[in-house]
């Protein structure tokens, strides 16, 4: 047993002596799986991923801009942090600009089951950003982060609306100002 693990060992130095000293870096399941989740997105026309450390697919950005909706013409940009225990913990994700949502509060908390009680670890990142893209097609006054906007919402659907174009121009909603997004 101790001659193969010095051969081992031995069969380790002559790999980093032929590479140059350079060692290959080990991937974590948690890259495995999202490197497979990424090769399977479908990301139409109205969305885009950036990934600011190339080096690391842990940590990216999505884009959406809504072509219909009543968020149409805004942009709105998403960081996602994983973590090591992805697929078994959902990703972190959140708006980077203040915008006037329901289901996303002023600092950018996103309120979407599937990254907290319901996530299941069969869930993939094509999920999550499908959720994402469906809050802005249609937002859900019943599980609110921004309870104001959810009232609006569910109170007067035509003043929210207005609310909203309002917020996205840079404008603001009851002493709140919000984050220009419109393109």
């Amino acid at each position: 047993m101790l001659k193969i693990w010095s051969m081992k060992q031995q069969q380790q130095k002559d790999e980093q002596a032929a590479s140059g000293g350079v060692r290959k870096k080990k991937v974590t399941a948690a890259q495995l799986r999202v490197q497979k989740d990424l090769s399977e997105l479908s990301l139409g026309s109205t969305m885009k991923t950036d990934f600011p450390d190339p080096d690391n697919i842990l940590h990216f950005i999505l884009t959406i801009s809504p072509d219909e909706g009543m968020y149409k013409s805004g942009v709105f940009t998403f960081t996602f942090n994983i973590s090591q225990s992805f697929p078994h913990e959902p990703p972190k994700v959140k708006c980077v600009q203040k915008i006037y949502h329901p289901n996303i509060d002023l600092e950018g908390n996103v309120c979407l089951n599937i990254l907290r009680e319901d996530w299941k670890p069969v869930l993939n990142l094509n999920a999550v950003i499908v959720g994402l893209q469906f809050l802005f097609l249609e937002p859900n006054a019943s599980d609110p982060l921004n309870k104001e906007a959810a009232e609006d919402l569910a109170r007067d659907r035509e003043g929210f609306k207005r609310n909203v174009r309002s917020s996205m121009a840079g404008g603001g909603v009851r002493g709140v100002t919000y984050d220009r997004v419109l393109k």
